[in-house]
């Protein structure tokens, strides 16, 4: 399988040279890897040349983009820059973070994923921070979820899903989707990948509101927004993000922000989280 990964890079001159090598170091190798500098002002630069001028499978680009880190739309907009450069020949197409360590046979394990149910269309492990000098799993969500930083997509589940969305939500809205087009998500719990910064660290104080404005833009509805919102909180122990969600949902609705999903896939989305909430109170 031809794997290709693209990365984007905003001011990682602090993590990006361990995410490399993780990457170089892998059992199984990707066929390219494209890494997005989105107009850095740090050392980023500097280094991506050096590993592309050692690696010639690992190349690299320029561009300008809105300053501001802007969840979801940012990081989706430089993505795309690197898709429209790359290879279209793949079968795997992978959107990392930069700021990640993945285990040496994170690449492979994910191939044998995709070789083993051909309804697979979406893969990852999981995501583990640093706490008090230990490396515990990052509780943003279930370990079922495959997160934004770890992306793996079959090509045609990346076509039925007509790509990622340049929004906040984009990376539970891809997992919807793809199962209302029915195809399955894996995730290998045994495949820990470290995360060097924890999720949210450069957000800006207005994107505390986003995830009520992302739940409202995939037609979640008020109510399970909130109580999707509310396991969040405790899995975290951020309780006002519940406020700030409640706050972000409902400005999302008075200004009618664009959804990202259709009616019909809003429909299967609500179905398939009321059937899920249901099943998790039952087994508690």
């Amino acid at each position: 399988m031809n794997i290709n990964i693209i990365i984007p890079v905003f001011n990682e001159e602090k993590y990006l040279e361990r995410c490399l090598d993780s990457i170089i170091k892998q059992t199984l190798l990707p066929t390219k890897l494209l890494l997005v500098n989105d107009n850095s002002s740090d050392n980023s630069e500097t280094i991506l040349k050096k590993y592309s001028k050692e690696f010639l499978w690992i190349k690299y680009i320029n561009i300008k983009s809105n300053q501001a880190h802007i969840p979801g739309e940012k990081v989706i907009t430089t993505f795309y820059k690197g898709l429209e450069t790359i290879d279209s020949n793949y079968d795997i197409i992978c959107k990392f973070d930069s700021d990640i360590i993945l285990p040496e046979n994170y690449l492979e394990s994910i191939i044998n994923i995709f070789n083993s149910d051909p309804k697979v269309g979406i893969a990852g492990g999981n995501l583990y921070i640093k706490k008090k000098n230990k490396w515990v799993y990052e509780k943003i969500s279930s370990k079922d979820h495959v997160r934004g930083p770890i992306k793996s997509y079959r090509k045609k589940c990346f076509e039925d899903i007509q790509g990622l969305r340049k929004s906040i939500g984009w990376d539970t809205a891809d997992v919807l989707i793809a199962q209302y087009h029915g195809w399955k998500i894996k995730t290998d719990k045994s495949l820990a990948v470290k995360h060097l910064k924890p999720t949210g660290a450069n957000y800006s104080y207005n994107s505390k509101f986003l995830q009520g404005e992302a739940l409202y833009k995939m037609r979640f509805g008020l109510v399970l927004s909130i109580i999707s919102v509310l396991k969040t909180s405790i899995n975290t122990g951020r309780f006002l993000m519940v406020f700030f969600a409640f706050f972000g949902y409902t400005r999302a609705f008075i200004k009618r922000r664009e959804r990202i999903v259709t009616k019909e896939q809003g429909q299967f989305i609500r179905k398939y989280r009321w059937r899920k909430a249901f099943s998790n109170l039952l087994n508690v």
